[in-house]
């Protein structure tokens, strides 16, 4: 990402973005903007929306607690979003916050809940992994916000998935090899990477995906590390062994 100006503001819009047609700021990103930046009439930030690329955009006042958007000019032409999908078994709110935050960080185009049988928290708000997956993308200057899904029970993420793409799961049982090495024939394959919860996978659930087509699983060294560590080490290994860091 060359010569990208990283000390911009930048916000997500879910609409269109259009030279000259102003948007109207919600109440929390008016707040954000006027009331916590502190910026006022004519000052500039960037904005996208995971379609039309990135807009420098002016702000335009009208009244008291009316703001609106008014894109003037492209920056950066749209990226394709990220085909890698994280699937996972969820963690207690504040873990599984900076969890979703990582992955979008490292690179992840899906987020799919998985519920193992030791998952932690068998309730999901998507919502809420939705905004905290949209301020990941607006800090660390991404072109598309990752899908978010709906929670899945276990026997029935590994029953639909796709078979043509390739799911990665991280097993402390693994016999211990380089994730690198052994990551590096899937270069250019479509993947899936499956974290489980931290008690790890049942022995029924640890048996199914070795019978299952398409799958491979990996060791993440002699340590055993916490679920959201192991998201991180695991999608890096991933990306710099078969993603996008190559």
């Amino acid at each position: 990402m060359p010569d990208y100006d990283f000390s911009g503001q930048r916000l997500f819009l879910d609409a269109a973005l259009r030279e000259g047609e102003a948007l109207e700021a919600d109440g929390p990103q008016t707040n954000y903007l006027l009331n916590v930046l502190r910026l006022d009439e004519g000052a500039r930030i960037l904005v996208f929306n995971g379609r039309d690329g990135e807009w420098a955009a002016g702000l335009r006042r009208e009244g008291r607690k009316r703001l609106f958007l008014v894109p003037e000019r492209a920056v950066r032409a749209q990226t394709p979003p990220s085909d890698l999908h994280y699937c996972f078994a969820p963690l207690k709110s504040a873990r599984l916050d900076y969890m979703v935050q990582k992955a979008v960080e490292m690179g992840a185009g899906v987020l799919q809940p998985v519920l193992t049988q030791h998952v932690q928290a068998p309730r999901v708000n998507v919502d809420r992994m939705r905004a905290n997956a949209v301020e990941a993308a607006e800090q660390c200057g991404i072109l598309s916000v990752p899908e978010c899904r709906e929670p899945l029970r276990f026997d029935r993420f590994l029953a639909g998935r796709d078979e043509g793409r390739t799911l990665v799961f991280c097993d402390e049982r693994a016999e211990a090899a380089s994730p690198i090495d052994v990551l590096a024939p899937l270069k250019g394959r479509p993947l899936a990477l499956l974290i489980g919860p931290e008690g790890g996978f049942s022995a029924g659930e640890r048996d199914s995906l070795l019978a299952a087509p398409s799958v491979l699983r990996i060791s993440l060294g002699p340590r055993i590390l916490r679920a959201d560590t192991a998201a991180v080490a695991a999608l890096a290994a991933i990306q710099a062994s078969a993603g996008d860091w190559t």
